[in-house]
């Protein structure tokens, strides 16, 4: 198959990777794999395999995530079987080339809890097909545009970043931050946007009891953060709450933190806590969309109801305090994580939906 993948920009953000894990993906599976972003550059461009056409579309980066000249004649250069549309500005184009390539398979997807703009709302009605990331978002499609439910297929997101075979304790990066071997390092891995709420996690662990000892470890950039640095100074945590940047591999992270902590209003399934999962983490988060699905809700991590932040502390505490039930999660999380988003089983799943989908339009 000849498989288009489509992106605005190649970005920190977990759609962003995993378009690229897919794009390598489909390629090694032996397949023709174009990546086809519309703003060149980007902190994750340089993941993507050189096996893997990567096509730009605006000649300068104009910072216009939707500004996408010449779309339709780049796809139609490509002729693809398959069109696969990834994030919101993608969406938003793909009705457009669903009724430009009637031929092609153009698969929408679902991969935000945000409101969907009316372009994003009628490319999923165009579309042959979408592939929603939890069944939560499913079934809210269902509900809120009346889409036939066969027409929505729930593929999850893919371990971008699987564990080593030992998980190790890093104490080496732990020691680096100033954490000692008693200290409890809360961690969130995320783009700072406003919806990711990482304020909520630094007001959420200043409300930890006194004498606690924990660390509160922020990964990530984006427009957010520096109110967030501000947030921690005000309350007196600079010591205690780490901003650590970008990081294009967080595995290191992972290995050194005790417990995933998130506190987004906007979700469909979080790279994230899956990524935490399976490096053997427990959470306690907010609701959001699809979150109850990144983990086994009261044994392996904690939904708490959105903006319940002494529900939060309550839990979070009972972790923080208890080592032995922190170690309990770890094999269930392992366990749970390998067999819901292993890559191998992710990426088989889509070959087999864009395989339906093209044999059952036999003239693509």
């Amino acid at each position: 198959m000849k498989i288009l993948v489509l992106q605005d920009h190649l970005r920190s953000g977990g759609t962003e990777r995993q378009s690229i894990l897919l794009a390598n993906a489909f390629v090694a599976a032996g397949h023709s794999a174009t990546l086809l972003t519309f703003r060149p550059g980007g902190a994750l461009a340089g993941t993507v395999q050189p096996a893997v056409v990567h096509r730009v579309l605006q000649p300068f980066d104009t910072g216009l995530d939707w500004f996408a000249p010449g779309l339709l004649r780049a796809v139609r250069a490509g002729t693809p079987d398959v069109v696969l549309c990834m994030g919101r500005m993608a969406n938003c184009y793909g009705g457009r080339i669903q009724r430009a390539l009637p031929s092609a398979a153009v698969v929408g997807t679902l991969r935000t809890g945000k409101p969907l703009p009316w372009l994003f709302r009628r490319s999923l009605r165009a579309a042959r097909h979408i592939a929603a990331n939890s069944q939560e978002a499913r079934t809210n499609l269902v509900a809120q545009l009346g889409l036939p439910a066969d027409k929505i297929s729930v593929l999850y997101n893919s371990l971008v970043f699987p564990p080593a075979a030992s998980l190790a304790r890093n104490e080496v990066l732990r020691a680096a931050q100033g954490a000692s071997p008693g200290t409890v390092v809360l961690l969130c891995v995320a783009m700072f946007r406003p919806e990711k709420n990482q304020r909520e996690l630094v007001e959420v662990a200043a409300a930890l009891p006194a004498g606690t000892d924990w660390q509160l470890w922020l990964a990530g950039d984006g427009p957010a953060r520096a109110a967030c640095e501000r947030l921690a100074a005000v309350r007196g945590l600079s010591g205690r709450v780490r901003f650590l940047g970008f990081h294009r591999d967080p595995s290191p992270l992972y290995s050194a933190a005790d417990v995933a902590v998130h506190a987004s209003r906007s979700e469909s399934l979080s790279n994230f806590l899956i990524e935490a999962q399976a490096h053997g983490l427990p959470a306690v988060v907010y609701a959001a969309q699809g979150i109850g699905e990144c983990f086994l809700p009261g044994q392996t991590g904690w939904v708490i109801p959105a903006g319940d932040r002494a529900g939060f502390v309550t839990r979070l505490q009972a972790l923080v305090a208890d080592p032995a039930a922190r170690r309990a999660c770890t094999a269930p999380a392992q366990a749970h994580a390998r067999a819901t988003f292993d890559a191998g089983r992710q990426i088989a799943a889509y070959l087999d939906l864009f395989a339906r989908l093209t044999q059952n339009h036999p003239s693509s």
